[in-house]
């Protein structure tokens, strides 16, 4: 029986939201049958949290110190302790610049979704449509996966692809890839959201 309640989402962010508001408009125009239960970033002045409050969804900063990349000890265990009081079921990561650890992986197994901007596996990490255009590649694109304890190496959900042009720049092929994340992020979510995902190993399987 496919759940008919809406998923219960739960968004952490590093910057300005973009793909956040992609997932907001997407259950605002009933495309995605979720709600965001909240918004975390782990920098206070970040225009995620007012995104969000512009829409009336509780926004917090929770403070990722005294670590610089990771979010680990006490300062995970208070990032879980607000997703938990929002009572979050599933979690995005928009942006989100820290590297997750085992302990919110154990607490939301195969819960945990991020958006790269490359068609993993290739060019995982930092900048990868720059990696994309000094490689020569002529197709591009974004891709959903949930995340493991690797960097960019979970489990693919769902991709999506852009031609690479001749004329492109890394701020060209970039935006045409975020337009690309806008669309996927929803799509992937209404997979949960209708019970058609199942990870089998390193496979996502969607019925």
């Amino acid at each position: 029986m496919k759940p008919t309640s809406p998923l219960a989402i739960g968004i952490l962010g590093s910057g300005k939201g973009t793909n956040a508001q992609a997932i907001i408009d997407a259950i605002a125009a009933g495309r995605l049958n979720a709600r965001v239960v909240c918004v975390l970033s782990d920098v206070p002045d970040a225009f995620i949290l007012q995104r969000a409050r512009q829409q009336g969804i509780p926004a917090e900063f929770v403070s990722a110190a005294p670590f610089k990349t990771k979010l680990d000890g006490e300062a995970e265990q208070r990032t879980l302790a607000v997703l938990r009081r929002y009572g979050a079921e599933v979690i995005v990561l928009a942006g989100f610049m820290r590297i997750i650890k085992r302990g919110m992986l154990q607490a939301f197994p195969h819960r945990i979704l991020n958006i790269h901007p490359a068609l993993l596996p290739a060019f995982p990490g930092v900048d990868s449509w720059k990696q994309a255009l000094d490689y020569g590649v002529k197709v591009a694109g974004c891709t959903v996966h949930f995340v493991d304890e690797g960097t960019d190496t979970g489990p693919i959900l769902l991709q999506k692809t852009v031609p690479v042009l001749d004329s492109d720049t890394p701020a060209t092929l970039h935006a045409r890839i975020q337009e690309q994340e806008h669309i996927a992020f929803p799509e992937a979510l209404q997979l949960l959201a209708e019970g058609r995902v199942q990870v089998e190993g390193r496979i996502a399987r969607i019925s």
